[in-house]
């Protein structure tokens, strides 16, 4: 049994409250049992409960053991102090408040249900090979009871990354076309370069860029020099393109006092990428939105649907970067994808309305952001497909985020009692019809 147990039955009471009483043995009645503390401090607030004649408002803090309460140091953190009740599967030990005030404990482990004891262990202690904890038992679920956790699961995860955004937002002086212009460029790397890309962003700020977006030329200079990628090897010493870039770098980044903060060509990641997905192609695509699409924020923000998305993305890289995956070798290179642009919209566009509609208090740009998601295919992958397999909706990308949200979340951590149907299961369940 683990201690996430204790926190469900006592949240849903889901026990036997016949003669409660403390193991000091006065009674207890439970008016209130309180509501989960997800921050730092006991695991239920606001309490209200009766032990005695005494009346009492305050925390309950919950533990598989007594002792645990000395283990954990709460003896001396004054958080503790408002706990009035301990709550706990074994009582081992009596524990005290920072002024040594004992405080009365509540012995759990006698009076669980065994059924529901039993159904809580058959999910935490299902076979790791199991696609998920639940699999064997979903028939016993609802269709809507999984429909309305995917859905929970999606706005957690968009709400997640609009925390993020919010973040950045924050962190640039609460400049909304930065928070584009970093949030786009950090997404332009598509995981393996996600990180290089972002420090990129914050090696040549949009103050810098926008003197310059008006000239392609300086604004690849710009680019491809504080990316590192304008250096001299055996391929690019006799590339006419790419000394004049560098000459045109040089000049820039002298003015604007660049160089200390750029990056080194071999912290971009190669391993295992397509010449398609590399580092300088898709610095390329990055040029060519940013000559062509000045104003970030404002399209990404206003755009009514998919189909008006998928054309601001869809602007050609600068003709060298046509032309070569790499700087100073040649290929035929192919322009930013479909499925490229919907990770685009779906990772970047929909966090970055999600949080402007936060701050401004914009509610209804919520919902009409995660309606973006419903006009995108879903989309496949080793997690998606094992939800499919078991019969949950996939139809569209708002599917594939609630899904992937509720694996990582949820099913990966095997925090079944957190999920709708988790917690179906663990009450008595009755087969669907």
């Amino acid at each position: 049994m683990r201690e996430d147990f204790l926190h469900y039955v006592w949240q849903h009471q889901y026990f036997d409250k016949s003669d409660l009483r403390t193991s000091a043995g006065e009674e207890i009645q439970v008016l209130r049992p309180g509501h989960r503390n997800a921050d730092a401090g006991p695991d239920f607030l606001n309490a209200r409960l009766r032990i005695g004649e005494v009346e009492w408002n305050g925390a309950v803090e919950i533990h598989l053991r007594a002792s645990d309460w000395a283990r954990h140091n709460h003896q001396i953190d004054p958080k503790y102090d408002q706990v009035v009740l301990h709550v706990v599967g074994n009582h081992d030990a009596d524990v005290a408040r920072t002024n040594g005030s004992l405080i009365p404990a509540l012995a759990l482990q006698p009076r669980l249900m065994p059924e529901l004891l039993a159904r809580y262990q058959a999910l935490i202690e299902a076979p790791a090979a199991a696609p998920i904890p639940c699999a064997p038992l979903l028939h016993l679920v609802p269709e809507i009871t999984k429909t309305v956790m995917t859905e929970r699961a999606l706005l957690e995860r968009v709400e997640r990354k609009a925390d993020a955004v919010l973040a950045l937002h924050q962190h640039l002086g609460q400049d909304w076309e930065a928070t584009a212009y970093h949030a786009v460029m950090a997404a332009f790397g598509f995981q393996k370069n996600n990180e290089p890309l972002a420090r990129l962003a914050k090696a040549l700020p949009l103050a810098v860029l926008r003197r310059h977006r008006h000239d392609q030329r300086q604004l690849e200079a710009l680019l491809f020099g504080q990316a590192g990628f304008l250096a001299d090897n055996d391929e690019t010493i006799g590339d006419a393109y790419i000394q004049d870039l560098k000459q045109e770098y040089a000049f820039l980044r002298h003015k604007y006092d660049l160089g200390s903060n750029a990056l080194l060509v071999h912290e971009w990641n190669y391993l295992r990428l397509r010449p398609a997905n590399f580092p300088p192609v898709r610095l390329g695509q990055l040029a060519g939105l940013l000559h062509v699409r000045p104003a970030l924020f404002e399209a990404l923000l206003t755009a009514q649907n998919t189909q008006a998305l998928t054309q601001f993305f869809q602007v050609p890289a600068p003709a060298y970067w046509r032309t070569h995956f790499r700087p100073g070798r040649p290929g035929k290179v192919p322009g930013l994808g479909k499925s490229s642009i919907e990770l685009l919209i779906t990772n970047v566009v929909v966090p970055l309305r999600v949080a402007y509609a936060r701050h401004v208090g914009q509610l209804d740009v919520v919902e009409s952001s995660l309606a973006l998601l419903a006009q995108l295919p879903a989309e496949h992958n080793q997690f998606t497909d094992v939800y499919e397999a078991l019969g949950f909706t996939h139809r569209t990308a708002a599917d594939s985020q609630g899904l992937l949200a509720l694996h990582k979340s949820y099913c990966a951590p095997r925090r079944c009692l957190h999920c709708a149907i988790g917690s179906r299961l663990v009450q008595k369940p009755r087969a669907v019809q």
